[in-house]
C-alpha cells in the first residue's frame, strides 16, 4: 500500500517541523516578511497551517480555519508574493529531505489553491 501524503510528510511531527521552517523562511524573505511580521498571533497562524496541511494531506486532523479565499480576501496578494511563499515551502520540504515526488504533489496542491489566494 502506498503511504499517504500525510505520512510522506512525516506525520504530525514532520508537518510541525516543516511549518515552523516555512514560517521562519517567510519572516526572512524580503518579498513577504512584512506580511508575516504583522500577524498578531503567529502561533495561531502556525496551528492553522499545520491543520490545513495535515487535513489536506489525508491526515487524521480536522481543519478548523477559514477556506483559502475567505482567509486571503482583501489582502491583495500579488503573483510575486504567492511565488515567494511557494519557493519558501519548496525549500523547507527539500531541507526536511522530502522526496521529489512528494514535493511535486505539494506543489500541485499549492497551484490548485492559487486562484483562491492571489488578489481575491
Amino acid at each position: 500500500m502506498n503511504a499517504s501524503l500525510y505520512e510522506r510528510l512525516g506525520g504530525a511531527q514532520g508537518i510541525e517541523s516543516i511549518v515552523d521552517d516555512v514560517i521562519a523562511r517567510h519572516l526572512a524573505n524580503p518579498i513577504i516578511k512584512t506580511r508575516f511580521e504583522n500577524i498578531e498571533d503567529l502561533e495561531h497562524a502556525k496551528k492553522m497551517a499545520r491543520e490545513f496541511l495535515s487535513a489536506g494531506a489525508g491526515g487524521p486532523v480536522r481543519y478548523t480555519g477559514r477556506d483559502m479565499r475567505t482567509a486571503h480576501r482583501g489582502m491583495n496578494i500579488s503573483e510575486q508574493e504567492y511565488l515567494a511563499v511557494v519557493d519558501d515551502i519548496m525549500g523547507a520540504l527539500a531541507k526536511h529531505d522530502i522526496d521529489e515526488a512528494t514535493r511535486k504533489d505539494v506543489l500541485a496542491i499549492l497551484y490548485a489553491l492559487k486562484g483562491d489566494i492571489i488578489r481575491v
